[in-house]
């Protein structure tokens, strides 16, 4: 959830809680396709419950908000894809399968479908759960009545035609979701920051300042990890972070003598953050140098320190994509139809095409 908690207090589950919470909801997907005749053998259900399970085990401190910070366009999913290879090791291979539907490799595609989808076991839990935690009863989904509607044809997973309004309810729960919590305006403007203040602590590094962190934060300020360099030793290091390292070290650079590092860091542990607007087109490049030269002036900062303060950005939000695998409805007839096509609803094509907004966050009169 990032930094969701500043704006929704009750937004501190974990995400062991959600990755338990899967595995539950395979299990339940599981039985429902046996019964309903589809062959899962026990290697195959075993492994589905590795896959689910480990799916998210790649996320770094503070989830999505620090994905590309603490390391260099290295994803979680290729992150989680290094432990689950780690762990194939330690378990003389018993991983494999998993790995392979994780992957998407598995020739039975509604297994690969089940963790990894437009319909998975990963949404149905999160947005249930995310839904409960926050207090925002439109992202509230039947999980349950989704999952006993599974079927499978021709080895991709179809949702049977009596669940096609639970099928339109998730897609707009997610739309709903998106806007209301995961790209809320403060928490986006928390997240913009928490990325900030690391890439400032790098930059110190890199010029030889000394900082106080943890041991395990301190390998990533010092060191560029990428995709190529990142070995064991980087795996059992990322494995000691979480969002503690990051707080406690927050609470340090406070007092730090560099201003925008300090700042930075006061801004999100006092929760007194930039201001940002949203709006429907691109912020223009005057209203953005106008805040730039204020800060300027008043602290005497450069342009690249203000830049740290006074910054725009995009956000997209696209609850179905019809260019990848679709949720397909299963008629009575044997029909197997898009959701789009198949639905009355008539606002579900428009949540296949993406919605982008513009922000710009610069600082409050007082900063």
């Amino acid at each position: 959830m990032g930094m969701s908690y500043l704006v929704y207090p009750g937004a501190h589950h974990t995400r062991f809680q959600h990755a338990i919470g899967c595995m539950h909801l395979m299990k339940q997907a599981v039985n429902v396709l046996r019964f309903k005749g589809v062959s899962v053998s026990e290697e195959e259900e075993g492994a589905l419950y590795i896959a689910i399970l480990l799916h998210d085990i790649g996320h770094g401190p503070f989830s999505h908000a620090m994905e590309h910070s603490i390391v260099n366009n290295v994803s979680h999913e290729e992150i989680s894809l290094f432990f689950m290879h780690r762990l194939n090791e330690e378990f003389n291979g018993s991983l494999t399968l998993a790995i392979e539907i994780f992957k998407g490799e598995y020739p039975k595609k509604f297994m690969c479908q089940l963790v990894s989808g437009q319909l998975d076991m990963d949404r149905a839990d999160y947005l249930k759960r995310d839904s409960f935690y926050t207090g925002v009863a439109e992202g509230n989904i039947n999980s349950e009545r989704l999952i006993t509607m599974l079927n499978v044809v021709n080895d991709e997973l179809v949702v049977e035609e009596k669940g096609i309004y639970s099928v339109e309810k998730f897609l707009i729960a997610r739309r709903l979701m998106y806007w209301q919590v995961y790209l809320h305006k403060t928490g986006l403007v928390a997240e913009q920051l928490l990325i900030r203040v690391l890439k400032r602590a790098k930059e110190l590094y890199s010029s030889d300042e000394s900082l106080m962190a943890s041991d395990a934060l301190t390998y990533f300020l010092k060191n560029r990890i990428t995709l190529d360099n990142f070995e064991d030793e980087t795996l059992d290091v990322f494995a000691k972070l979480d969002d503690y390292d990051v707080i406690s070290a927050m609470k340090h650079w406070q007092g730090h003598h560099d201003f925008v590092l300090s700042s930075l860091s006061k801004m999100i542990i006092n929760r007194d953050l930039l201001k940002i607007k949203i709006k429907n087109k691109p912020i223009k490049e005057r209203n953005l140098q106008k805040h730039i030269q204020t800060i300027i002036d008043k602290h005497k900062i450069t342009p690249e320190e203000a830049s740290y303060f006074v910054f725009t950005g995009n956000i997209s939000n696209q609850a179905y994509q019809l260019k990848t695998k679709g949720i397909n409805i299963l008629h009575k007839s044997g029909k197997i139809e898009d959701i789009v096509k198949a639905s009355d609803q008539l606002n579900l094509k428009a949540l296949s095409k993406p919605v982008t907004k513009y922000y710009i966050c610069y600082p409050k009169v007082k900063l």
